[in-house]
């Protein structure tokens, strides 16, 4: 048994040590697994901000009034509107509106201030630019919270008036939000970006080291060695293993830097569930890498199937729930997709395996899958 280990390290060794002369030369290559992924978080992390604030606002008061102007105050005391203008008429308003100079406009009616001193219903007109349904939904969502709060100010002071010193409304609402308070969706998107960012780099890293081999004409010489299959998988990704760790290192700390996302659950579960996850992704790159003539075709294959699935049906940013029935059923060809749901669970809310072991399993299961199915394709490449 001792002499096979022996045997074996023998053989790895001077694969790893050779991949690494290659990773050495080849500067691109550690760029794409130690930089790039701590810039594409900061990036994306930037860029893809899901929350609407500062959102510009045009007002057209017809009341002019100080009830009316007290109103739309309360909307630019809070960081979701800015005022953009003043309108002096409604044919501004198209305009204001085609040229995305704002996203929202309210127009007060000239009787505002006489209804709302009467207590009757004082309608109020809120033109929003739909284009971007998303950001149209949220932004009529803050609207419509503004104006039920200052419908409430308003039934209580009437009610204060009336004689009676105390009210309180039937129904008091206090909610409680778990894992992320502020509702910040940096911290909903690194732990996505984390997986997206790994499973990308891993696959198209790994993808090119047989293809490399082709083109520089040095597969026969692996053909007539001693090496077998799994020795030359073994030889092939511990040193991708190795450097995407330390990019895992990077982008955890990235986004605590810049994004204040910390690790509440354990340090060992994080590293065990990254590490499966890592080899599933080198695992698919070598299958790949086995299949493509070209580091060019190995490219093209590698980016089509690790950088858009990741993207798109992993649950990343688009929720699998809402996703079409044939579509969930084939999120679940997707590594990103277990990893994710542990990732989160981990990262965000501290929570123990009993809560993701399914995942873990499934995760598992696909990596030992890819490692089988890379280490056949090999041993035909070495026939």
């Amino acid at each position: 048994m001792i002499h096979i280990k022996q045997a074996m390290s023998l053989n790895v060794m001077p694969i790893v040590k050779k991949e690494f002369r290659q990773i050495k030369r080849d500067k691109r290559i550690l760029g794409v697994l130690l930089f790039i992924p701590s810039l594409l978080l900061v990036m994306f992390g930037y860029a893809l901000n899901f929350d609407v604030k500062n959102t510009p606002m045009a007002v057209y008061d017809e009341d002019r009034s100080i009830v009316s102007r007290s109103f739309l105050e309360k909307f630019f005391v809070t960081e979701h509107f800015n005022l953009y203008k003043q309108l002096e008429n409604k044919k501004e308003i198209d305009e204001l509106l085609d040229g995305e100079m704002v996203r929202v406009v309210l127009v007060v009616p000239h009787d505002f201030s006489k209804k709302i001193q009467r207590g009757e219903e004082a309608r109020i007109q809120v033109i929003v630019d739909g284009s971007n349904s998303n950001a149209a939904s949220i932004t009529l969502g803050y609207v419509n919270t503004i104006i039920q709060q200052y419908s409430l100010n308003v039934i209580s002071e009437a009610i204060i008036k009336s004689g009676r010193r105390q009210f309180q409304l039937p129904v008091d609402f206090r909610p409680r939000i778990l894992y992320n308070p502020e509702l910040r969706s940096a911290k909903f998107l690194v732990p996505g970006l984390i997986a997206f960012i790994l499973m990308v780099t891993t696959v198209i890293s790994t993808s090119l080291s047989i293809a490399r081999e082709r083109e520089l004409g040095t597969i026969e010489q692996i053909m007539i060695s001693p090496v077998k299959p799994i020795e030359l998988i073994l030889g092939k990704t511990l040193p991708y293993v190795l450097i995407s760790v330390v990019a895992t290192i990077a982008i955890l700390f990235a986004g605590y830097i810049f994004f204040g996302v910390t690790i509440k659950g354990s340090i060992f579960l994080l590293s065990l569930v990254t590490f499966i996850f890592l080899v599933t992704g080198l695992g698919m790159g070598l299958l790949i890498s086995s299949l493509a003539e070209t580091q060019q075709l190995a490219f093209m294959i590698a980016a089509i199937t690790s950088l858009l699935p990741t993207f798109i049906l992993s649950g990343f940013i688009f929720p699998i729930r809402n996703m079409p029935i044939v579509i969930q059923g084939i999120t679940y060809l997707l590594p990103a997709r277990y990893f994710l749901v542990a990732l989160r669970a981990i990262i965000l809310k501290g929570a123990g395996i009993e809560a993701f072991w399914e995942q873990v399993l499934y995760l598992t299961i696909y990596a030992i899958l890819m490692l089988g199915i890379s280490s056949l394709k090999m041993k035909k490449v070495l026939a």
